[in-house]
């Protein structure tokens, strides 16, 4: 059973960034990831069979490390993008759940491999793949899921989706290097971090919102905006996922608080915070940085919250959101189209 998502007296953004009630106005002050996903219920249940049948191997060893970690509790919300936008575009076949699978199954081959490089413990609550079976078994299963994925693509048969999804996931792989080159510099500038998080998170979610306006043969336009969309919406769930990594409660968010810190990445609050707080604390920040560990956790949090800096962050993801909102004027009113615009709430307002 997939674990509930209720979004309960939040604080509303800030003046002049007003958030479209929508569904939460008419259901009370709480807001679920149900609720998003209602209009598709019955095709992301096809998807999670699906995935279930795709995950299916010879090898048992990739059937349980695959099924753990499909298994262990995300949102899905990258293919839960590409059924919503295919059928707020009007489209009416099957396709689009074999590719909201694709989506979900390189999703969760860069999971593997991230955990690996990071040296991660754990993700969602519980043990990572890499700290039960080892790396060398959680990158080849890794490897496994993206070759089942382009397999599932060649089924559709469509060389246009194809070229979207080689030119994807050769983007992830680029921003996985950009990424490990920013690692422990604390140099890193706002523009070349906002880069790796258009890499490594947010071109996963365009191409999901691409792959659905093309399965229902859009205008140029029209696939362009929802492509748009979904970079918006996947800029503002990894900056939201920055500012809790200091806010959070590992209870909700699955991972220890301060984990980008402890590995030395340079993320959205802390460049802010060495850009505007005083020579101390950003000194601190620049040499916590450098070393990783948590050994100064308590005085960078204060540092973090004294510069503004979880603000400033949810503001950058705040701006996504209305950019994304925007690109959804192209459609027609709907249930679906609907229920992607209370997923661009959800994604600033939620706790994990």
């Amino acid at each position: 059973m997939q674990r509930r998502i209720t979004l309960c007296g939040l604080t509303p953004p800030s003046a002049g960034h007003s958030i479209r009630a929508s569904h939460a106005s008419a259901h009370g002050s709480c807001m679920t990831i149900d609720l998003i996903r209602a209009p598709v219920v019955q095709d992301m249940l096809a998807v999670d069979r699906l995935i279930q049948e795709r995950l299916s191997s010879d090898v048992v060893l990739i059937n349980q490390l695959g099924s753990y970690i499909v298994n262990s509790g995300g949102k899905r919300l990258r293919p839960l993008l590409v059924l919503l936008a295919s059928r707020a575009c009007g489209y009416q076949g099957q396709d689009h759940v074999q590719l909201a699978a694709v989506i979900e199954f390189i999703h969760t081959a860069t999971l593997l491999h991230d955990d690996v490089v990071d040296g991660s413990d754990m993700r969602r609550g519980r043990e990572t793949a890499n700290n039960l079976w080892g790396n060398e078994a959680s990158v080849l299963v890794g490897d496994f899921l993206y070759s089942r994925a382009f397999q599932m693509m060649v089924e559709v048969g469509s060389m246009p989706i194809m070229e979207v999804m080689a030119r994807t996931t050769n983007t992830i792989a680029e921003g996985e290097v950009m990424q490990l080159l920013n690692v422990h510099d604390p140099d890193t500038t706002e523009q070349s971090y906002l880069n790796v998080i258009y890499n490594k998170t947010a071109t996963l979610f365009e191409a999901a919102g691409r792959i659905g306006a093309l399965l229902a043969n859009q205008p140029l336009d029209v696939v362009d905006q929802l492509s748009d969309y979904g970079k918006h919406l996947g800029t503002a769930f990894q900056l939201v996922d920055d500012a809790l990594d200091y806010t959070g409660q590992s209870e909700e968010t699955g991972k220890n608080v301060g984990d980008d810190l402890a590995e030395g990445k340079p993320t959205m609050p802390l460049i802010h915070a060495m850009r505007n707080g005083t020579p101390e604390e950003t000194a601190l920040i620049r040499k916590a940085i450098e070393e990783g560990g948590r050994e100064h956790i308590d005085a960078i949090m204060r540092a973090v919250e004294n510069t503004g800096a979880i603000a400033y962050t949810r503001a950058l993801a705040e701006q996504a959101v209305l950019k994304a909102r925007i690109n959804l004027d192209c459609l027609p009113e709907s249930p679906f189209r609907q229920a992607m615009d209370d997923m661009a709430s959800f994604s600033i307002e939620r706790v994990y």
